[in-house]
C-alpha cells in the first residue's frame, strides 16, 4: 500500500469512517439478473441441453453476459460434449446416472 492511499485511509478513519466496506454506489441496480430469469435459463437448459448461451439470450430477450454469468457462476453449468452439466453433482444427479 502507498503511503499515499495510507493517509487517505488515517484521515477518513480520522472523520469518523468505522468500517473498511465500501460506500453503497449510486446507479441503476442489475435488473436482469433475478430469480425470474435464473428460473427461465435453467427451464430451457433442462429442456434442451445442447442449446447455446446466443440461443437462450434470444430467447429470452436478455443480454448474453448476463445469461452467462446466470449459467456459469449461478447456477454452476458448464459445457461437456456440447450439452451443459451441472458442475458439482447433487444426490439427485448421482441417482439419475444409476
Amino acid at each position: 500500500m502507498s503511503r499515499s492511499r495510507m493517509y487517505q485511509w488515517c484521515t477518513c478513519f480520522g472523520e469518523g469512517r468505522t468500517s473498511l466496506d465500501d460506500e453503497p454506489k449510486s446507479g441503476r441496480p442489475k435488473t436482469s439478473t433475478n430469480e425470474e430469469n435464473e428460473t427461465r435459463v435453467e427451464e430451457l437448459i433442462k429442456c434442451d441441453r445442447g442449446m447455446k448461451i446466443r440461443e437462450i439470450a434470444l430467447k429470452l430477450e436478455i443480454p448474453k453476459s448476463t445469461v452467462h454469468e446466470i449459467v456459469h457462476d449461478t447456477l454452476g453449468y458448464r459445457k461437456v460434449s456440447a450439452r451443459w452439466v451441472p458442475k458439482i453433482l447433487t444426490d439427485d444427479h448421482k441417482l439419475q446416472r444409476v
